[in-house]
């Protein structure tokens, strides 16, 4: 019979404490290791924030400056905007008004006769508030205006020698001045040797405008107006 050997606890103590040390050396690097990354993801972490502290710390006093500039120029944009930006093309104020037969008593006081229009039919029309009434249109918004008129004059000279002058003008007329305000004026002499003439004179030009401010066009004879054609004598504005 072959002898059995026994091992006693004692025996196997010292290949148990060599197995556990091991482990305990393996465990010790893994916590250094993980120790190591935490530090480098901090420093990493850490590097924007210094590098941002070190400009704020180099110049503060441009960063102080900034600040007010851009404040100021930031309301002075707001303070220029005003209410006609807010508006699209389509809703923009813009009317045009074509000659009709005219009333030669329209003349007021001592200015030039007024002239009438026609604002409904045909290609005259009025949109967006810009209103015609009494000979005149109505500014419903304060904006820059284009506004432009053309009078077809015609008539007869009696003689070859005998000269003719006709005159346009475009007036404005305000609550805030009694006199009307003349913007444009056109003048025309005629000297032709035939016995029919006919002269259109245009007018036109960007105009800034009030709310409630009237316009109106004078001429110097109306009896000499064209108005047989709507194409031939017109008056109109637009907001821009």
């Amino acid at each position: 019979m072959e002898p059995v050997v026994q091992i006693t606890p004692e025996a196997a103590a010292p290949g148990i404490s060599q197995g556990s040390g091991m482990h305990l050396r393996k465990d010790l690097r893994r916590i250094r290791c993980a120790v190591l990354l935490c530090l480098l993801s901090v420093l990493v972490l850490m590097l924007p924030i210094a590098y941002l502290l070190a400009g704020n710390l180099r110049a503060p006093s441009s960063c102080g400056s900034q600040v007010p500039e851009e404040r100021g120029s930031l309301f002075l944009k707001q303070r220029a905007v005003d209410v006609t930006d807010t508006l699209s093309s389509a809703e923009k104020p813009r009317a045009h008004l074509t000659v009709k037969r005219q009333d030669p008593s329209s003349a007021v006081g001592n200015h030039l006769p007024i002239l009438q229009w026609e604002d409904k039919r045909g290609l005259a029309f009025t949109k967006n508030n810009l209103s015609y009434s009494s000979n005149a249109l109505v500014i419903p918004v304060s904006g820059d205006y284009y506004v432009y008129a053309q009078v077809t004059f015609r008539g007869l000279i009696e003689s070859p020698s005998k000269h003719i002058s006709v005159t346009e003008i475009i007036t404005k007329v305000t609550d805030s001045y009694p006199e009307p305000t003349q913007l444009l004026t056109g003048t025309k002499t005629l000297s032709e040797n035939w016995n029919g003439w006919y002269q259109p004179i245009y007018l036109g030009a960007v105009v800034s405008l009030e709310v409630g401010d009237k316009l109106m066009v004078n001429v110097s004879d109306i009896k000499l107006v064209d108005y047989t054609k709507e194409h031939k004598t017109f008056f109109g504005a637009f907001l821009l």
